[in-house]
């Protein structure tokens, strides 16, 4: 059974060069370990998942751009990430105000290519199925 993902949960997106710390609010009024508990489909850009530092995705227009002025050498760019689905798999027979928990093991895309993952889950005694 996987640990389920709190507030404090560190992620990395496989175009980013650094570690992001999420974030989730206490709208389903779950805590876990004092921390509120993520759903999967908590995916706000900046509020539930903050930057991951620089972009090297050619497939964000900045990078492209940026890349394309120094004459073809990667120039990575500031990370906004663009998430374009909600997290998988999560735990659909455990959920938090009707929704599944994300848990370690969960991922999602962003617009721009990247595979965003679940590195630390945050919660290290508690399990859910």
């Amino acid at each position: 059974m996987p640990n389920p993902v709190v507030t404090g949960a560190m992620a990395m997106c496989s175009f980013g060069i650094a570690p992001s710390t999420l974030n989730f609010l206490p709208t389903s009024r779950v805590m876990i370990e004092g921390r509120p508990v993520g759903t999967i489909p908590d995916i706000a850009p900046g509020l539930n998942v903050p930057p991951f530092g620089m972009c090297t995705s050619l497939s964000n227009p900045q990078v492209a751009a940026a890349t394309t002025a120094a004459l073809g050498v990667l120039t990575p760019m500031p990370c906004v990430p663009v998430i374009a689905g909600p997290w998988k798999p999560g735990t659909p027979r455990t959920t938090a105000g009707g929704k599944p928990v994300l848990a370690a093991g969960s991922t999602c895309n962003c617009a721009w290519g990247g595979v965003v993952s679940i590195t630390m889950p945050g919660a290290m005694r508690t399990q859910v199925n």
